[in-house]
């Protein structure tokens, strides 16, 4: 795996790959046209957002590379690398309960409030990539 050096990029299957935690200084790529949306990332080392249409979807502190981010029906999965561990914030829908699974183990559920965002820790210091899953209970 490594960082996406485009930013933004749409993978073969319809899936999104974004973001370069190893950027000095912030770089944005705006209006993004993906499936009928405009997708927006900011990123460098200590942030990468992405939004859709103008709203949040994934922002993860400090900045991180995502590969193969697919939004679902029931939540999203993707895999994450960065050189620290890092808090991910994900926009989903509000006021529903969501399953996280890291590398195919349950974190157990959490609730979205009415901002929809539920927010996670994944440790990335000592691996290579780390696989996360949010599925709606």
């Amino acid at each position: 795996m490594a960082v996406v050096e485009e930013l933004l990029r749409i993978e073969a299957d319809g899936a999104v790959s974004f973001g370069n935690h190893k950027l000095a200084h912030k770089a944005k790529l705006e209006d993004f046209p993906h499936a009928g949306d405009l997708l927006k990332v900011k990123t460098f080392r200590e942030i990468t957002k992405l939004e859709k249409n103008g709203m949040f979807l994934y922002e993860s502190v400090p900045g991180t590379s995502v590969n193969a981010f697919v939004e679902k029906e029931d939540g999203v999965e993707f895999s994450v690398e960065g050189d620290e561990d890092a808090q991910i914030t994900i926009g989903l829908t509000e006021d529903k309960e969501y399953e996280v699974l890291i590398d195919g183990k349950s974190m157990g559920t959490m609730k979205t409030g009415l901002s929809g965002k539920l927010s996670l820790s994944v440790e990335l210091q000592s691996v290579d990539k780390v696989l996360v899953k949010v599925i709606q209970k």
